[in-house]
C-alpha cells in the first residue's frame, strides 16, 4: 500500500497510447530515445523564448513522434496554432529548422505539423500551463485554481483534480493544497484519465503543480 505509479503509465494500451512510434534494434535504441527527447525539449525551449515572451502563452497539449525510413514525423497538438505561425508562418519555419538541427542526422527528412485541439482547457498540460502563468504573475494560488477549474469544465469533462506544493503565496513553510471538483477515480484502469506535472518557476522558489482530468469509462 501507498505506492504510486505515473496515471498515464498505469493505463499505456488501455485508454493511453505510446507518444512516440517507431522499432530499433537495442544497439539504436538509446540513440533514437535520446533524440525524440532532444526534439521535445527543443519545441519547449522555442515555447518559452519565442511563444510565452510574446504572446504570453504556449498552449502546446503534446508532442508525437514517428520514425520512419527517411522521415520523422513530429505532430504538435495545440490548442492555440495561431501563436506557432504568427508572422506569415516564420514561426513554424524556425521550429522547422532547429528541430532539423536537434534530430538524428540519419534521418534526413523531417515533417512538422500543428494539429488544433477543439477544447484545449480539456488537456492537463495546457491547463497546468496556465496555472503557472497566473503563479508566476503572483495570483493567489486559490483564486488560480477555481479559474482553472471553471476553464475545464467548460468542456466535456466529469471530474478535474489540481494541486499545488511549495511554498505557497511566499509563506516561509512549504505545504501542499489542493482542489477537486467531481469524480477522478484514480484506481480504475478503464477510466480515461489525463495526468500532467508542471513547474512555475516563482521569485519564492518553484511550485509543483499535478493535474488530473478525467473524461469518461470506456
Amino acid at each position: 500500500m501507498g505506492q504510486k505509479i505515473n496515471p498515464l503509465g498505469f493505463r499505456l494500451g488501455i485508454t493511453q497510447s505510446h507518444r512516440s512510434y517507431w522499432f530499433a534494434k537495442p544497439k539504436k535504441y538509446s540513440e533514437l530515445f535520446g533524440g525524440d527527447r532532444r526534439i521535445r525539449n527543443r519545441i519547449e525551449l522555442y515555447v518559452r523564448e519565442h511563444i510565452r515572451n510574446s504572446s504570453n502563452y504556449g498552449g502546446i497539449a503534446r508532442v508525437e513522434i514517428q520514425r520512419k525510413t527517411d522521415l520523422i514525423q513530429v505532430e504538435i497538438y495545440t490548442g492555440f496554432p495561431a501563436l506557432s505561425i504568427e508572422n506569415r508562418g516564420r514561426g513554424i519555419e524556425q521550429l522547422k529548422s532547429d528541430v532539423q538541427n536537434v534530430s538524428n542526422p540519419v534521418d534526413r527528412r523531417l515533417r512538422l505539423t500543428l494539429i488544433e485541439i477543439a477544447k484545449p482547457y480539456e488537456e492537463p498540460k495546457i491547463l497546468a500551463e496556465y496555472i503557472a502563468l497566473q503563479l508566476e504573475s503572483r495570483v493567489a494560488f486559490r483564486r488560480t485554481m477555481r479559474k482553472a477549474i471553471e476553464l475545464a469544465k467548460k468542456g466535456n469533462i466529469e471530474g478535474i483534480k489540481i494541486q499545488i506544493a511549495g511554498r505557497l503565496n511566499g509563506a516561509e513553510i512549504a505545504r501542499v493544497e489542493w482542489a477537486r471538483e467531481g469524480r477522478v477515480p484514480l484506481q480504475t484502469i478503464r477510466a480515461q484519465i489525463n495526468y500532467c506535472y508542471y513547474a512555475a518557476q516563482t521569485i519564492y522558489g518553484v511550485l509543483g503543480i499535478k493535474v488530473w482530468i478525467f473524461k469518461n469509462e470506456e
